[in-house]
Formats: structure tokens, sequence, C-alpha cells
């Protein structure tokens, strides 16, 4: 007798990619009323945007995403003194069960959280920039990129959407308790999120949180994907993006804010991380956006 081979049901298949955006958006930056013939997702990686659409009109918070079907009319509008960070995806994926994502916001665990920022590395290794230009309408691709990386956003991304629709967005402390990051290293985490304005020393964190620099560091960067130092100054760096977007502080009353040693040093670690000054890195947002 010879063996069976099963075929796979597949519910959730995404055919194409339109476009994969990390915006940083200013201050009242608004959209009109749009349509187009794929869906689109929509997640605030911080700050708060107002959405319409067909299906919900109202905000968008941190660390929440909403869907928008294939040719609904959506927009977007940021408020007056708030300046966010979010993520776009346009995709082509026809299938009825998505369209339960689109009536309400929904907030992502930690795990969907992570599989979201494996989708962005993996369209960063494929696509070239920019990445943050609205209403681009051909993403060009990079010549030579790594094996599989272009089957890995679809196959990324279509794991994510089954596992939104599977009710895996219900329940924070049910996938909390599985996750494999070790929960001491969770809470460094939340003291650094709350505290990385102020002085971090690693021997400090260490008496903090009865633990040693070799094992704190270590189990952190594997966590992470980061050193704490690096984890610490992407978040003062975040931070001052948003203020000189906010337009209410000058960068020497933003680094005091930070307790930076100097203006000087503030600029030297933009640089450093944006590859910009943050003059350069205002004019170049401002003519995305434009």
């Amino acid at each position: 007798m010879e063996f069976i081979l099963k075929p796979f049901q597949e519910e959730i298949v995404v055919k194409r990619l339109a476009n994969v955006h990390y915006f940083e958006f200013t201050p009242s930056y608004h959209t009109s009323g749009d349509s187009h013939p794929f869906c689109e997702l929509l997640y605030v990686d911080s700050g708060s945007i107002q959405i319409v659409s067909e299906n919900y009109t109202g905000e968008l918070k941190q660390n929440e995403m909403i869907l928008h079907g294939a040719n609904q009319k959506h927009a977007l509008a940021c408020e007056d003194n708030v300046a966010p960070n979010v993520i776009i995806i346009g995709f082509e994926c026809v299938s009825k069960e998505l369209e339960k994502l689109t009536f309400s916001p929904f907030r992502l665990p930690t795990e969907l959280q992570k599989m979201l920022a494996e989708i962005i590395k993996e369209a960063r290794a494929v696509y070239e920039p920019p990445y943050n230009i609205p209403n681009l309408k051909d993403m060009k691709k990079r010549s030579g990129f790594s094996f599989g990386a272009d089957q890995l956003i679809k196959e990324y991304l279509q794991i994510f959407l089954i596992k939104c629709l599977r009710g895996e967005i219900a329940d924070e402390r049910q996938i909390s308790a599985t996750e494999a990051e070790d929960s001491q290293i969770r809470e460094v985490k939340s003291y650094l999120d709350e505290n990385y304005s102020q002085k971090i020393v690693v021997d400090e964190l260490c008496f903090l949180f009865g633990t040693n620099k070799t094992t704190l560091s270590k189990k952190f960067k594997s966590a992470y994907g980061a050193t704490i130092i690096d984890y610490v100054n992407t978040l003062r760096i975040k931070h001052t993006k948003r203020l000189l977007r906010e337009n209410r502080y000058t960068l020497t009353e933003i680094a005091n804010m930070l307790n930076m040693s100097s203006v000087h040093y503030l600029t030297a670690l933009f640089k450093k991380y944006v590859r910009l000054t943050p003059t350069e890195y205002l004019r170049t947002l401002k003519e995305k956006l434009s």
C-alpha cells in the first residue's frame, strides 16, 4: 500500500505585499480618506492616533492594532501634541475571517509584538529604503537578499494573523505565563522602560535585582537581542525623536530631561544611533511626510 499524502488546509494565505512601513509621524499629521484593493494592518508602537474607517472610528493606543479590509475607506490623524510611531503593512489576502480584526482595536501581547518585529526585520532585509514615505507605490526589492527572507515575511505574517484570529490576543496573562523570558529579566526591562531617563549603572541593577553582571548581561541580551546599555540608549533616542517632532523643547532641555552630561553628548549619541544629527533628522522627516 502506498503512503497517502494529505494536503494542508490553508485558512490564511497572503498572496502579495504592498508595503511595510515604520512611520514617525509629527503632531497634527493626517491622511485623507483612502481605499485600496488590499488589506492594511496598523499598529501603534508609541503614542496614539485617531482612526476613521468603515468599521471603526476612534482611538488606536500604544501596543494596539487594527486591520482595514480590502477596499474599505479609512484615514488616520495625529493629535496636536502627540508624535506617534506607527507600523503599517499592506498585503493581499482573500479571507472573510480577517474582517473580524477590523471592528475594534486590540492589544498585542508580547509574543505577537515580537513576531511583528520579526516581520519588519525580514522586510528590511528584502526591501530597499525608504520605509517611511506615505503612499509609496512601489517598494523596490534588493538584489541578492538572504536565502528565504522573502518567504519568511509571508510565513510570519500568515502565522501572526492566524494567532490574532485564534484569540491569542485575548489574555495577556496566559501568554505571559508561557513566555520563555525569565521573570527577573522582564522585571529588569520594566525598570529600564520606566527609568531610562535616569543614570543606569549595571552594578546597581545587579544589586536591585539580586543577580550578578555576567548572568544579567547574558540573559538580557538573549531575551531582547541587545545589551542593557544599547537598550537604554535606544529608549533615550526614541524619546528624543518624539520630543523633537513635538517641537516643545530645545535639544538642551531634552538633554537635561534625560540627565545627560551635555547637549553635545546627546547629539553625538543621536548621530551614532540615527546616523543623522537631530537637525538633519527633523529636516529629512518633514521632507518625507510633505
